[in-house]
Parts: structure tokens; C-alpha cells; sequence
């Protein structure tokens, strides 16, 4: 079955977004940026709502711009094959390699995981994360942790009170200053 992949840069306190609604904080070095490149390689498909697709319809036409380098052209290229699935009620059509939801989040994942190959499913924005974490059906979580304290904003995890234990798939330093951890979601709690 292919799993969900949350994958985001998040600030040191948590969050995704910071209370001004910037992101220019997490914008990536070249080694970073190569990681980024890397995972959405291993994609299958990306879920992800109406902010974030607006956010990332530069990168349908960015191959366009001549003065890219090989790497920026790269990802260029990756994203804008990457099937995507944007989620929004405002939004009557959409561009490039996506489609608009038919469904909610957990028919569109029970869907896709239904359909044939391994390739993980990536979602991305918080509100959609944590709209399929509280189903259940996020089972890898992807924190590229930099290091600053935005104080506030849109957190990376969901506040739903609820108990999710996880399993430390990787930890390691990308770059100069950002800290991967990759965990797992443990389906059965471990006991204490």
C-alpha cells in the first residue's frame, strides 16, 4: 500500500508559516534544495490545497526562465510532471499536471493507495496535513527543522489532542543549518 508522506521546512518552534503568513524564512541553500529535489523524485502523486498550489504555479512555467540553473531546472521538470490533486472550494479549474479533489482528503488518499504502484503519496499545507491526520492516514512525517523561532503562526503538526507515537526512520543535518528527521507513525502504541 503506498503511504502518505507530510514532508514541510518548519521553524524550531513548530511552525510552517509564521504569524505574518511569510515563508521567505525557509527558503533553501543548494544542498537543501537538492534534498527537496530528491524527495519529490520519489513521488507518486502530491496532495495539496489552495495555498500551497498557488505558491507553486511558478514552477509550471519556471523551465521557461533562461537564466535557471541546472538544478532549479531540474526540479522545474519533476514538479511540474508530478501528478497533483489541489483541494479547494474556490478554485473552478486548475493548471499543468493537476486536477481539483472530487472528494474529501481520505477518499482521495483511499483512492490513490488503491490504484496500482509504490510511489509515496506526498501531501503539503497544514490545514489539508492535518485533515488527513486526524483520519489517520498520514504514515511518514518529514520535518526539515530550521533553525529560527517564528513565535506563532501555522503549526507543522495538527493540535488535535490526540496521541500519535512515532518511529525514527533518519535523522541528519542537510546543509549548514537545517536538521532532518524523518519518522514513522507507529499504528500500535508501544507499550512503556
Amino acid at each position: 500500500m503506498r503511504s502518505v508522506t507530510f514532508s514541510m521546512n518548519v521553524s524550531l518552534d513548530g511552525y510552517i508559516v509564521g504569524p505574518d503568513g511569510g515563508l521567505d524564512w525557509g527558503a533553501p541553500d543548494e544542498e537543501l534544495f537538492r534534498f527537496a529535489t530528491d524527495e519529490v523524485r520519489a513521488l507518486g502523486v502530491h496532495l495539496m490545497g489552495r495555498r500551497l498550489y498557488e505558491t507553486m504555479l511558478y514552477w509550471e512555467t519556471a523551465d521557461q526562465d533562461p537564466s535557471l540553473d541546472a538544478p532549479t531546472l531540474e526540479f522545474a521538470a519533476l514538479w511540474k510532471a508530478l501528478p497533483k490533486v489541489v483541494f479547494s472550494t474556490t478554485l473552478s479549474e486548475v493548471e499543468g499536471n493537476a486536477r481539483l479533489a472530487s472528494g474529501g482528503v481520505v477518499e482521495e488518499i483511499e483512492r490513490l493507495r488503491a490504484e496500482p504502484g509504490e510511489s509515496p503519496i506526498g501531501i503539503g499545507g497544514a490545514t489539508l496535513a492535518a485533515e488527513a491526520a486526524a483520519a489517520g492516514l498520514i504514515d511518514e512525517y518529514r520535518a526539515r527543522v530550521c533553525p529560527l523561532l517564528l513565535g506563532g503562526g501555522i503549526p507543522f503538526f495538527p493540535r488535535d489532542e490526540r496521541r500519535v507515537d512515532l518511529e525514527l526512520v533518519e535523522s541528519r543535518v542537510v546543509g549548514p543549518r537545517v536538521v532532518f528527521l524523518h519518522h514513522r507513525v507507529l499504528r500500535e502504541p508501544k507499550d512503556d
